[in-house]
């Protein structure tokens, strides 16, 4: 009986030992652990001039460079390496200090020389670099050693965006040829400034990646990561990917489709981050390719009869916005108490009865010899066609002849963008969060490589979206984007549909993820130095 109360008297000294340490101590990151992430892509080119078009090379450069601007959590630019900048009153020269002591992976000092290097590879055309049309307009000059000069030729409000790009350290790269540029071994076992240097790779016998490794750098300017080693696996699609996370041998996916959510099993160890992105689907109208699309009642109606909320739910699994509900996500922020369309059967059929537009026999409308038929077309990615396929069924009730033509992705670029072979095409804008709609719809971006997919043209919205460009007060920027809307939505040049979020997945023992906007799929690694797994207590 003694040793049964010396033993409780014991326990209960040490459970409230342990709970006046917990209450007097709190938990904080620690230095450690591995965090491992799949991919269902092939790393090419991890280098921040030619990365942009694949997500392999972008998150991997992410975490290897350095831009002189880069973004925190809510999407908002911050100075990275840049230690101070200027903008001249005009709007036209940007002066950017440096901070004193970067160092690059292999111990030497990053200064102006290496973002001159950086921009004029970018403006080389010889690089293939998908950044040289952003650049082209503006000349750049080193000062000092920590000081670079960037002279507009017109004022640019989204100019410092630019300026998130990585840096290339120019002692690595100025020996390497124009004509080696794209073949150099650096672009798979590159020398940056980032949080994370390159340790390893490995592939199988055909060449494939299949792991690449990177390591904390102890030295990085913002301070050591606390995840000391990251690896990413390569897998060949989103299924193989996803079977993967189901067996534990990755504790992250840089992206999901909403389809495949119900796939993921480790549920209650998993954390799925629904991350807002500028990103808008969208039917765009070619009334040069239907007639029946030239007039406003019909686009009009097609607009109203579009049930967005339900298309979010049944093709998005409520993982978005409807484009209207997000202010349209090329322009956010902006305008955000117009008066948008919104789903009435009711009020479509209302429209087109009062422009002549009569059912025949077979229920669908005409008005004289213009029989009002669709042909949407969409790339064969599954939530695109099942989105055609809702479209089709909400259209045929307004009494439209609905067909869809389902085509490769590659087909799309290929054969029918560049023609605008295409009477309805439904397709993503991909902006920046603070952004610039001229290339999608200014008149002069009709014709490819231009963007604007819609044929859109209107002399009042050409003029304020070249203007609001050179447009440096806030204020006034919305009053024209306002203004912009306004015509945008009078005029009807497409169907907006929805924004999808970003849908990252990462295992909850993963901490301090705590990013909610982000311009490309990249940036949800922007503060990843921030992340911990391992963790310790300390006194309050």
């Amino acid at each position: 009986m003694i040793a049964f109360f010396t033993v409780s008297g014991i326990a209960a000294l040490l459970f409230w030992f342990g709970a006046l340490y917990v209450a007097s101590t709190v938990v904080v990151p620690k230095a450690g652990g591995e965090y491992t992430e799949g991919i269902a892509a092939q790393p090419r080119y991890i280098n921040p001039i030619l990365s942009q078009t694949s997500e392999a090379d972008a998150d991997l450069a992410q975490l290897v460079y350095s831009g002189l601007f880069g973004y925190d959590d809510d999407g908002n630019l911050t100075k990275r390496m840049a230690a101070d900048y200027n903008v001249s009153e005009d709007g036209k020269l940007y002066t950017v200090t440096l901070r004193q002591g970067i160092k690059w992976h292999d111990g030497e000092e990053v200064t102006a020389d290496d973002v001159l290097f950086t921009i004029l590879a970018i403006q080389d055309p010889t690089n293939k670099s998908p950044l040289r049309s952003n650049w082209l307009s503006v000349e750049v000059a080193s000062a000092d050693r920590y000081t670079v000069t960037f002279t507009l030729k017109k004022a640019y409000f989204g100019f410092l965006e630019n300026l998130t790009v990585g840096i290339l350290p120019k002692h690595i790269w100025e020996n390497i040829t124009p004509e080696n540029f794209l073949l150099a071994d650096y672009n798979l076992v590159p020398i940056g400034s980032g949080p994370y240097s390159f340790f390893d790779s490995k592939k199988d016998s055909n060449g494939n990646m299949l792991s690449y490794e990177l390591r904390a750098f102890n030295d990085y300017f913002e301070g050591a990561p606390y995840i000391s080693k990251m690896t990413f696996h390569f897998y060949p699609d989103e299924d193989s990917l996803i079977d993967a996370y189901n067996r534990k041998e990755v504790l992250g996916i840089n992206s999901v489709t909403p389809e495949n959510l119900p796939s993921l099993k480790e549920s209650q160890s998993t954390r799925i981050y629904e991350i807002a992105i500028p990103r808008v689907f969208a039917v765009f109208f070619n009334v040069t390719k239907n007639p029946s699309l030239a007039y406003d009642e019909v686009r009009q109606a097609l607009n109203y009869a579009t049930d967005r909320e339900a298309i979010v739910r049944e093709v998005l699994s409520g993982k978005g916005q409807s484009a209207y509900s997000a202010v349209l996500p090329f322009m956010t922020g902006y305008a955000a108490d117009l008066s948008l369309p919104y789903f009435d059967l009711d009020k479509a059929n209302a429209l087109l009865d009062e422009k002549g537009w009569m059912r025949g026999q077979d229920g669908v409308r005409a008005k004289g010899a213009n029989v009002l038929e669709i042909e949407i077309t969409t790339p064969d990615w599954q939530g695109l066609v099942k989105t055609a396929d809702i479209l089709k069924t909400e259209w045929e009730h307004l009494g439209a002849r609905v067909s869809v033509r389902v085509l490769g992705a590659s087909d799309i670029q290929r054969n029918v963008i560049p023609p605008r072979d295409y009477q309805a095409l439904i397709f993503g804008e991909a902006t920046m969060l603070d952004s610039d709609p001229y290339s999608f719809w200014h008149s002069s971006q009709k014709q490819d490589p231009g963007l604007n997919l819609a044929f859109f043209d209107n002399k009042e919205a050409d003029d304020i979206l070249t203007t609001l460009r050179e447009e440096l007060d806030l204020d006034k920027r919305r009053e024209k984007y306002r203004t912009f809307q306004e015509i945008l939505y009078r005029e009807n040049p497409a169907v907006f549909l929805y924004a999808p979020s970003h849908l990252y997945v990462v295992n909850n023992i993963v901490k301090g993820v705590n990013v909610k906007n982000i311009d490309a799929p990249a940036f949800r690694l922007s503060n990843v130095k921030n992340w911990y797994i391992n963790t310790r207590r300390v006194r309050k």
